[in-house]
């Protein structure tokens, strides 16, 4: 079979800056926009950002059998992509877009609203893009190293809009800060989406065609393949830890370390390493063992994330030092289960006779979505317990010592704990005989 063009696999690949925003920056900053510029309970706001997310598992197996009918119709899923990708610039930047109603519950409204609206837009985004590697190439070789492009480009989408946008708001601060945010970041999604759109109008199309798959299907083929269950298992909740992590952040900036300033620079010496070990890993997994790498990864962000309960004790070189250090770990939870999944796929489908990629990577990446949903609704949820108290952009509140140690524990213990619970679900007799070297 032909090698896509490295045009093709480069124009594929820019998606991911849409993908990686929308993946990144709500789950940073969300919170504390509403939080601390519109003066929402954090019980409330933890509602605000989980619903539209959690809505995006329900609402993707629609999204897809309407690209699937698309695709039969026209030949093509690029419409959707343009159509999702445009939707998710505009209303990204009016999600940030600040009403100043003054009245919480209307600004709330508005939020909730856009961010809905925002995540139906995404799924139309998503859906197609993610069925497109299956589509532009029948060669395994070929989506292999169309993936790798991918994952490549979302890292440093990540760390553009994971850094990127803290940094805008901070310098520029306040609700103002917000606005310039989002509509930096709408354009970043924008450019995105353009470059997939016509970047791909000519690229080759595979003979492959959607194979739609009932819900009852789904959950009869999901409840009798164990080993993908369990590391399903492990790939939920360790997102909820990392959705958690994501969500404590800015509180962790500003509240712990002093200052706001601080979220990029965390941010940036999280992913830094994470971006590093990125091709280490998989070398440790090839050496020892994919489930062994998978442990000793999980072990190391684990303890770093304990490491940043004494972030009021430590000097601040010290707190950065395990946030670097759980991007070492983070790196690894993020590249054994995309590496073991495949070896799952493949043994099934030659027990069974049948395919099971499309499966898998639908339920696989509503799990993501929901764990990363359910993160920052848990962390507000420990910041409404210890009594953190909401204000707008131009009140400075002290917040009593409970919300502090809310704080640490909701950045700390609680994604730890969240993190080391994939060690037991790793369990070697269910997974390690259907894992190759």
């Amino acid at each position: 079979m032909a090698a896509l063009p490295a045009s093709t696999r480069l124009n594929y690949s820019f998606g991911s800056f849409v993908t990686g925003t929308f993946g990144t920056v709500p789950g940073l900053l969300l919170l504390p926009y509403l939080t601390d510029t519109m003066a929402v309970p954090a019980a409330a706001a933890g509602l605000i950002v989980l619903v539209p997310k959690a809505w995006d598992v329900v609402f993707n197996p629609i999204a897809g059998r309407l690209s699937d009918a698309s695709l039969v119709k026209r030949g093509s899923r690029r419409p959707f992509l343009l159509g999702g990708g445009i939707g998710v610039a505009v209303l990204f930047a009016l999600m940030f877009g600040h009403p100043g109603f003054g009245k919480p519950a209307l600004d709330a409204t508005y939020v909730v609203i856009t961010f809905f609206l925002c995540a139906t837009a995404y799924a139309f985004f998503q859906v197609p893009f993610n069925a497109l590697p299956a589509e532009l190439t029948e060669s395994p070789a070929e989506r292999t190293k169309l993936t790798s492009w991918r994952i490549g480009f979302l890292a440093v989408a990540i760390l553009v809009a994971g850094g990127g946008a803290p940094a805008i708001t901070d310098l520029i601060g306040g609700a103002g800060g917000y606005r310039v945010m989002g509509v930096v970041m709408g354009l970043v999604t924008l450019g995105g989406t353009l470059v997939v759109y016509f970047g791909l109008k000519g690229a080759p199309v595979g003979s492959l065609r959607p194979n739609t798959v009932s819900f009852r299907e789904l959950v009869r083929t999901v409840a009798g393949w164990r080993p993908f269950r369990w590391l399903l298992g492990v790939y939920f909740v360790q997102a909820l830890g990392i959705g958690t992590v994501l969500a404590g952040i800015s509180y962790y900036a500003s509240h712990i370390l002093g200052s706001s300033g601080y979220r990029t620079v965390i941010f940036a010496v999280f992913v830094l390493p994470a971006l590093g070990m990125m091709p280490v890993w998989p070398i440790i997994g090839s050496r020892w063992g994919k489930l062994a790498g998978f442990r000793i990864a999980t072990a190391i962000f684990g303890v770093a994330l304990v490491g940043l309960l004494g972030g009021l004790a430590f000097p601040v070189w010290l707190s950065l030092f395990f946030a670097a250090l759980a991007g070492v770990g983070y790196a690894g939870i993020s590249v054994f289960p995309l590496a073991i999944l495949p070896d799952l796929i493949s043994a099934e489908e030659e027990r069974t006779g049948a395919t099971r990629a499309g499966i898998a990577a639908g339920v696989w990446t509503a799990s993501e979505t929901l764990g990363l949903a359910v993160g920052p609704f848990l962390f507000s949820g420990v910041l409404a317990a210890g009594g953190y108290l909401s204000s707008d952009a131009e009140t400075v509140v002290t917040q009593p010592d409970s919300a502090i140690t809310a704080i640490l524990l909701g950045v700390s213990v609680l994604p730890a704990i969240l993190i080391s619970a994939g060690i037991p679900l790793l369990r070697r007799s269910v997974l390690e005989e259907h894992i190759s070297a």
